[in-house]
């Protein structure tokens, strides 16, 4: 019988979401990998049934949907018993993120299945820079992290920084925590060969508070530099009315398919991203990937991925920073051809899918195989 893993998605998450905000192919790739070597995957989301009209597009991983319209809540609470045949058959349950896991939890009890933690980013961590420690989001964010941490059979991280958060705020998970970094689909995300506009500029991500965008786009003002922002967020009309076009220097592009980022990457000459803080950002390790030259805020989260002067440049947060590097690397083409050279090199010896399939694999089948001794001895 093949090993038979589902995911459980982020609370409210659908396909349909990933699909509207250009992400489907990247956060499926890890799947359908899997698949191709011999794994089952079904995907438990929040969408309703047209989620199921993406499996077309899935290579064989099963979606198990709201194909009944529930309220959420009801949907939760309904959720095991409704694909109960499903999870029952799988051997090994795994959470996207920490938001909603507690689902995962309860599920993994129920049918008495092994659970890997993953997330992707410290929710807590998130939650107590945006409100404050003490607030009641933050407040339900660890309580969160540290029972479905100190429950689960292993906790999954995309960081070292938040494997040791972990370990020193919940003993009973230090033990089970590792470290397997996001990945990038390097045949994909490579190196074109597009002429390079050096004076563009390019920033995808969330239009919010943490991606610091309104430093960027000051810094940016006085330049002889072009800017294109991808990406959707509640703070683009605000920044949108106060800067503009900047007479046709700055274009807003929303939200674009991930596939097509590569054409981007290739074409502009220098990719910047200011974040105030991050987790283990994906659109720098593919922007790294396709030999762009990077430039990245010294901020948790960028700070571990670029080593400043060898595969890109680092910069503090605030305008006249941010303006003086941009200006220094725009100065400097054979500079970025070299750190462009450098980042992708990087990129292929520590991120590429490949490799961080071959380690996703290696440990559900660990998991799997000590239950089934477990079972056996039981």
């Amino acid at each position: 019988m093949n090993p038979a893993l589902v995911l459980f998605f982020t609370r409210g998450v659908s396909l349909r979401t990933w699909s509207m905000l250009g992400m489907l192919d990247r956060e499926v790739a890890l799947y359908k990998r899997l698949c191709r070597w011999g794994f089952d995957v079904s995907f438990v989301t929040y969408g309703d049934a047209r989620d199921r009209e993406y499996e077309a597009r899935l290579e064989g991983i099963r979606v198990l949907c709201n194909t009944e319209d529930l309220p959420l809540d009801d949907y939760e609470k309904e959720l095991s018993s409704g694909h109960g045949c499903e999870l029952q058959r799988a051997h090994v349950f795994k959470t996207n993120q920490t938001y909603g896991s507690e689902v995962a939890l309860l599920a993994a009890r129920l049918f008495g299945k092994p659970l890997v933690a993953r997330c992707g980013y410290m929710w807590s961590k998130n939650a107590e820079r945006e409100h404050g420690y003490a607030s009641c989001q933050a407040t339900e964010a660890r309580r969160v992290e540290e029972k479905v941490f100190a429950a689960a059979d292993h906790v999954v991280v995309t960081t070292d920084a938040m494997r040791l958060d972990i370990a020193g705020r919940i003993p009973a998970a230090a033990s089970k925590v590792s470290v397997i970094p996001n990945y990038v689909d390097t045949d994909m995300f490579r190196p074109l060969n597009r002429a390079r506009d050096r004076n563009m500029l390019l920033f995808v991500g969330r239009i919010a508070m943490e991606k610091n965008l309104e430093s960027l786009l000051e810094a940016v003002e006085p330049l002889d530099a072009k800017v294109v922002l991808i990406g959707e967020g509640r703070l683009r009309p605000e920044l949108q009315v106060r800067f503009g076009s900047s007479d046709g220097r700055v274009t807003w592009e929303g939200n674009v398919p991930n596939s097509t980022l590569p054409e981007y990457f290739s074409r502009i000459g220098l990719f910047v991203l200011p974040s105030l803080y991050e987790g283990h950002p994906k659109v720098l390790i593919e922007a790294m990937s396709c030999g762009t030259p990077v430039l990245g805020a010294d901020s948790p989260g960028i700070r571990e991925l670029i080593n400043h002067g060898q595969t890109g440049y680092l910069c503090s947060t605030d305008t006249m920073s941010i303006r003086s590097s941009i200006t220094d690397l725009l100065a400097q083409p054979q500079l970025c051809d070299t750190l462009g050279l450098n980042a992708r090199r990087f990129v292929l010896d520590h991120y590429s899918l490949n490799r961080i399939a071959e380690i996703e694999a290696a440990l559900l089948l660990d998991l799997i195989r000590r239950e089934e001794r477990t079972n056996r001895v039981g």
